[in-house]
């Protein structure tokens, strides 16, 4: 019987780990300058956590969580995505007693029971940012900064910045009535989904994929109509930031985010080159988030990258990630192959990326074996080879061929 791997998971290939690579050493090296710190969480979380975090009613918890009970009857639930997570371990271990600001990062899996297409997966990956302390706006153009600084050094071109503010418990609660009341009078126009949203959470359906609700959704009221004072400046604040950063954006008052946490800023990176999957990037302030959970009340910020997007977008752009090789060493006969075999050890004591074939094939089959490998160059030694007491390093890029003296061929071929 023949296994294939569950649908919506999927394995990622020695050869597309180029880009992935790629994606996560930029991040770290960006991310670094900006002053984060790495923090790693577990995959499995109590359930209630993102439940009583993200929100009972979006799609999130009620429809995509991996969840299931333990031997002890708890519910536990696979991380639909990091917030929640970055967040309890910020108020368990009290990171908030070391400095008054953090700025965090965290890599890795996420997973959600969504109908598999281009673009959108059951597992997948994510990169995510949290800064905790800072009420903004300042830092919340500072993030967005760092954000398409990444994408620039990616060089992922062809993107858009949607930002919007999403009020604050103050100011969203005339909109919410407002909008319930613009929907009652559309009901009729609206899918079953948005009729069960209209009461439970009338801004998730501002993300309706169906035409119909899209077209009422038009003449909607929009957050920003409803703003007090204080939001108000803020957003302004941070559109006046990004300006003077020479950051490019288009105010989307449509522009909602999934999770019910978010309020004031905003934001969203799209692109035009994956379909409907358009959503690179997004996050936004969450700032009553640490207090829900039983922490301090302290303002929040982040956001997340979808890492196969943006490997999606590498590739399609003519990214060659390939893996190399320094070296591949090429041994024929079995004197040969007794030596090469110890040189190669000391050459990756060395530090030297260097392999070899250890079956007994001929020289043509063991090129091969090194051009699929990407190896840069060859190290080759036959019998005429060791009686001259000389090996031939040759280039695989320009073809070039030198000798290598075999009384100290370590050191040789390194400073070759």
């Amino acid at each position: 019987m023949q296994y294939n791997a569950v649908k919506g998971f999927k394995d990622i290939l020695p050869g597309q780990m180029g880009a992935w690579n790629r994606i996560e050493s930029e991040a770290k090296r960006i991310f670094e300058i900006f002053g984060f710190r790495e923090i790693r969480i577990p995959i499995l979380e109590k359930a209630d956590l993102f439940i009583r975090g993200i929100g009972r009613e979006t799609d999130v918890v009620s429809k995509e969580m991996y969840t299931f009970q333990d031997r002890k009857g708890t519910y536990l639930a696979m991380r639909p995505e990091a917030t929640a997570s970055v967040l309890r371990a910020y108020i368990e271990h009290k990171l908030y007693e070391g400095s008054s600001i953090q700025k965090l990062f965290t890599i890795g899996p996420m997973f959600r029971y969504e109908r598999p297409q281009k673009g959108r997966r059951r597992q997948f990956h994510q990169i995510n940012t949290e800064i905790i302390g800072d009420p903004g706006p300042r830092i919340d153009s500072e993030l967005v900064y760092m954000i398409m600084m990444l994408f620039s050094s990616l060089k992922i071109n062809d993107i858009s910045l949607n930002i919007n503010s999403l009020g604050c418990p103050k100011c969203r609660e005339p909109f919410r009535i407002k909008l319930r009341d613009y929907l009652k009078d559309h009901y009729e126009e609206l899918c079953p989904d948005c009729r069960r949203r209209m009461d439970t959470n009338p801004l998730r359906v501002f993300d309706c994929k169906v035409k119909t609700c899209n077209e009422v959704m038009e003449d909607a009221p929009v957050m920003l109509d409803f703003l007090c004072d204080d939001c108000s400046n803020h957003f302004h604040t941070f559109m006046s930031d990004l300006k003077g950063l020479n950051v490019d954006f288009v105010v989307n008052s449509h522009l909602m985010r999934g999770l019910d946490y978010y309020a004031k800023t905003t934001f969203e990176v799209q692109t035009r080159n994956l379909g409907a999957q358009n959503a690179i990037a997004g996050g936004g302030r969450y700032d009553g988030l640490i207090k829900e959970l039983g922490g301090p009340d302290y303002p929040a910020i982040g956001f997340a990258i979808g890492m196969e997007r943006i490997a999606e977008l590498l590739n399609e752009s003519g990214y060659q990630g390939k893996d190399t090789l320094d070296l591949f060493m090429i041994p024929l006969g079995k004197e040969a192959e007794d030596k090469v075999f110890i040189w190669l050890q000391k050459l990756r004591d060395a530090g030297i990326r260097c392999d070899m074939e250890y079956r007994s094939v001929g020289l043509k089959a063991q090129m091969k074996h090194a051009d699929r490998l990407n190896a840069k160059k060859v190290f080759i030694v036959g019998e005429d080879e060791l009686e001259k007491g000389k090996g031939i390093l040759r280039d695989m890029a320009t073809k070039e061929q030198i000798e290598i003296s075999l009384t100290d061929p370590i050191n040789e071929i390194i400073s070759a």
